[in-house]
């Protein structure tokens, strides 16, 4: 794990010198825009070295269908008064995402055409909105951690691409570890810790890394000219802590804690999110609960169970899909802890043990079931692949094949040349990266 170190100048200077650096070695650039916080302040930063240079950048803006009516309103903004000098993508897939609120209708899809009588809003039409249709992986239900890496590999057109992306270790542990782990130290441009390789040609870079909160609001401070999403304003009047002031799609794991924020900022919206997304009105009445209500914090098991039979007893209450689910995970946890030495898995372990994943128990299992954790993060397990991926590497495996099939059909005076041509664009690029320190 990487060590804090101070430096003697701030951090937009920092920033703004690894803009540039992205700028001097990367072909292809675009900008991961979700209307917040941190990736306005980004993008505006992009764009004053794209403008300085003259050069367009892309702009991928995933519209989740549930989102603050100010959100749109800003997004528009930002595309206008950059409109020169970006390639815009205000993407509206249908994509399955995750609805924390409730364990009848555990995933959701927005913009699905099969419910478009209660969408939330109307899709837009501006000139530049993109759907499966704009792109070669596109596929209606799509998982949204997919699109991401796919839309990278896709608008690299197999040159050096960066993707900004507005992520700041301050916000969480995970995303510290996603700028600081040495496990990545081979997936870095050139060795600088705020980059992340994603796929051939295409690395994640993060600008603002080492931003506090309250530098964001320092710089529009300091540049009140450059717009930021008014829902802020709102929720500063709301009495909302700077650190709890974020915005996502609402149903998530992490993001449905701010869920009751769109019955007072918004209540238009609010009312509309309830009739489209089951569980969204009990949700934002009992998200900021701890304990059984929420599965947050400390846990209590009924009188006379167990937590082995209470664990059994909240499989029970689930529709009976829901709880095929769990109990699917649930087998592979158990025999996974088998075979790490434990023939019996515990009621209960030390809760430091149980937090950090080094102990099996019953009452982690009870947890990841109050807490609604479809994918049980909480037992260190992780989303799998979705069908739509396997098919997508599969014609990305088949494509690979026909290629080396149509180069062993050329003339061997055509295959060194393209050999040499490879070779010297390699040897230029790394020559390039050499002279600039």
């Amino acid at each position: 794990m990487g060590v804090k170190r101070y430096k003697n100048y701030n951090v937009l200077t920092a920033s703004r010198e690894r803009v540039k650096i992205v700028f001097d070695n990367f072909e292809r650039i675009y900008v991961a825009f979700s209307g917040g916080k941190d990736s306005s302040v980004m993008f505006h930063l992009v764009m004053e070295e794209a403008m300085r240079r003259k050069r367009k950048v892309g702009v991928m803006y995933i519209d989740f269908e549930a989102q603050y009516a100010e959100t749109i309103k800003h997004a528009k903004e930002m595309f206008k008064i950059y409109k020169e000098y970006i390639d815009p993508h205000w993407i509206c897939i249908p994509m399955l995402l995750r609805n924390a609120v409730t364990n009848y209708e555990p995933r959701w899809v927005c913009w699905d055409e099969e419910k478009k009588d209660i969408w939330i809003r109307e899709k837009p039409n501006y000139p530049y909105i993109k759907t499966e249709k704009d792109y070669p992986f596109g596929v209606a239900k799509m998982e949204f951690e997919e699109f991401i890496v796919w839309v990278g590999e896709w608008y690299s057109q197999d040159k050096p691409t960066a993707a900004f992306i507005g992520i700041r270790a301050q916000e969480s542990l995970h995303r510290y570890c996603a700028i600081a782990t040495w496990e990545k130290r081979d997936l870095m441009f050139n060795n600088y810790r705020w980059t992340t390789k994603i796929a051939d040609n295409v690395y994640n870079v993060y600008p603002i890394y080492d931003w506090l909160t309250q530098d964001i609001w320092k710089y529009h401070a300091k540049y009140p000219e450059k717009p930021h999403n008014k829902i802020y304003d709102k929720m500063q009047m709301a009495g909302v802590p700077l650190s709890h002031q974020r915005l996502c799609q609402p149903f998530g794991d992490d993001q449905r804690r701010g869920l009751w924020l769109y019955h007072i900022l918004e209540p238009n919206t609010w009312f509309k999110l309830v009739a489209r997304v089951n569980g969204a009105n009990s949700g934002a009445l009992y998200v900021q609960e701890n304990g059984n209500i929420s599965g947050y914090n400390k846990i209590t098991k009924p009188d006379n169970h167990t937590w082995k039979s209470f664990c059994n007893l909240l499989l029970q209450t689930m529709p009976k899909k829901t709880r095929s689910h769990y109990t699917l995970r649930f087998k592979k946890f158990i025999h996974g802890w088998h075979r790490r030495g434990y023939p019996i898995i515990p009621e209960e372990a030390p809760p430091e043990l149980e937090s950090k994943c080094w102990a099996p128990s019953w009452r982690r299992m009870c947890k990841v079931l109050l807490r609604n954790d479809y994918w049980c993060k909480g037992l260190g397990q992780a989303q799998p692949k979705s069908d739509a991926y396997q098919k997508y590497k599969e014609i990305v495996r088949t494509r690979r094949m026909q290629m080396k099939e149509v180069k062993k059909t050329l003339p061997e005076e055509q295959k060194t040349t393209i050999h040499k041509i490879r070779k010297q664009r390699n040897s230029n690029y790394r020559m390039a990266n050499f002279f600039r320190g």
